[in-house]
C-alpha cells in the first residue's frame, strides 16, 4: 500500500479560509445526499452525510471538519427533512466522531493513505455504533451501518483517499 506525503492544514478559526472551506463542503455534503436519495435506501446504503465531514477533517483539521459536522446535517434536516431529526442525534455524534478520528490521524501521520482512510471510516463507525446502542438500545440499528453502509463506507475510504490525496491548495 503506497502511502503518499500530502499536504496536510490546521486552519484556525480566525481565518477566512475556514469558512470558506467549510461552506464549500456543507454544499458538498447537501448536494451528495440529495443525489444519493434519488436511489431507494440510498442514504442508508451510500452514507452520503459523512463524506466531505472526512474530506475537511482530514485535510483542513478538526475546526473545519466540525463545522462540517454541525451544519451538514442540520441544514438538509431544516432543508429536506432528511436525515429525520430523530437520527439527528446519532448523526452529530458519528458526525463529531468521524472529525475527532480524522483531524487526529492527519496531525498525526502528515500523511494519506487506504490503510489510514480505513482507520478513521474504522474508528468512526465502531465507537459511533456503541453510542448509537447506547441511545437506542438496539443492536440492530447499531449495526445498520455494517449492514447497510458498507459500499458508503468503501466509498468513504477510497474516494476519500484520491480527493484527500490530489486536493491541492494554496
Amino acid at each position: 500500500m503506497n502511502t503518499n506525503s500530502t499536504k496536510l492544514y490546521a486552519l484556525n478559526f480566525n481565518e477566512l479560509r475556514t469558512y470558506i472551506f467549510a461552506t464549500l463542503f456543507v454544499v458538498g455534503n447537501i448536494v451528495l445526499p440529495q443525489m444519493c436519495h434519488l436511489i431507494p435506501q440510498g442514504g442508508l446504503i451510500l452514507l452520503p452525510i459523512y463524506f466531505f465531514t472526512l474530506v475537511a477533517s482530514y485535510k483542513y483539521g478538526w475546526r473545519v471538519g466540525l463545522l462540517t459536522a454541525i451544519a451538514s446535517p442540520l441544514i438538509n434536516n431544516l432543508l429536506f427533512g432528511m436525515p429525520p431529526t430523530a437520527s439527528l442525534p446519532i448523526i452529530l455524534i458519528k458526525s463529531a466522531l468521524l472529525v475527532a478520528a480524522a483531524s487526529l490521524i492527519a496531525a498525526r501521520t502528515q500523511k494519506v493513505s487506504l490503510m489510514l482512510m480505513v482507520a478513521v471510516v474504522a474508528i468512526y463507525q465502531i465507537i459511533g455504533g456503541v453510542f448509537e446502542f447506547a441511545i437506542t438500545s438496539s443492536f440492530a440499528s447499531a449495526l445498520q451501518d455494517f449492514k447497510l453502509g458498507w459500499p458508503g463506507m468503501l466509498i468513504q475510504v477510497l474516494g476519500g483517499y484520491v480527493i484527500i490525496k490530489n486536493l491541492n491548495t494554496k
